[in-house]
């Protein structure tokens, strides 16, 4: 009996073998478009690489902006300050004496520490009254520096006996226009009027008023010594300075 495996064999060597289609050209065209992909890969990432490394290359289609060389300008060469001594022995700072600072206030103006200020010795119940030829006006000739930039109220008081008083108090207000006037001296302060004289600068120009200021005399507990006296004021450089006298009434 013969074998299966060696008539299986002599079969397949009595088949005549079978060729088959060549698919050699649609390879070919795969293998040379890869060919052509990867080298177009390398090169791109080739110019991307040359780019990076150096992005002002002409290659770059979008090169950074130039960055402006930097000008060294002269450094200043620095002044050496002094130099304190190996020994140095510092110096006693100078001692300030303190002085006296005067307070301003509401009362007369201050004077001088060595001109005591005046104190009327009036009787109880003595009145003065606005003397006889007052007031006057005339040109302002206690501050000539001054001369028409000035307005005052200035005069004497005077005692039953004719003989001017020290001490007393003299106060003037009122409104001048659209100001308010308030003065306020004692007899006495200002001699260049006379012995007793005072003065009371109310603007410093001369304006027009009709019996809108008024000036009265006090004793030093601020009782009325007069009545409000009311008088003008004019706009003129002749007539800047106002003088009213007042005299003691006589007791009955």
């Amino acid at each position: 009996m013969a074998d299966p495996i060696e008539e299986f064999l002599e079969e397949k060597e009595q088949i005549a073998p079978v060729k088959t289609k060549s698919s050699g050209g649609g390879g070919c065209l795969l293998n040379v478009l890869s060919g052509i992909f990867v080298s177009g890969t390398v090169v791109v990432v080739l110019l991307f690489a040359l780019i990076f490394i150096n992005p002002q290359s002409g290659l770059n289609p979008l090169p950074p902006p130039t960055i402006p060389a930097l000008v060294l300008a002269d450094t200043p060469t620095p002044t050496p300050k002094g130099v304190l001594p190996s020994t140095w022995t510092p110096t006693t700072a100078p001692t300030i004496t303190p002085t006296k600072t005067q307070i301003p206030s509401d009362t007369p103006e201050p004077t001088p520490e060595d001109t005591p200020i005046p104190t009327a010795n009036l009787e109880s119940g003595t009145s003065f009254s606005v003397q006889e030829g007052s007031p006057s006006h005339t040109e302002n000739t206690a501050h000539p520096e001054s001369g028409c930039n000035w307005l005052g109220v200035a005069g004497q008081v005077f005692d039953s006996e004719g003989l001017p008083v020290s001490g007393i108090l003299v106060e003037s207000g009122g409104m001048l226009g659209e100001i308010e006037i308030s003065g306020l001296t004692i007899t006495g302060m200002a001699p260049v009027y006379g012995d007793g004289g005072f003065e009371i600068i109310l603007r410093d120009s001369p304006v027009s008023s009709d019996g809108d200021i008024w000036i009265q005399l006090l004793d030093q507990a601020n009782l009325p010594l007069s009545e409000k006296f009311y008088f003008q004021t004019f706009d003129s450089c002749d007539s800047n300075l106002v003088k009213i006298n007042f005299a003691q009434n006589l007791s009955e």
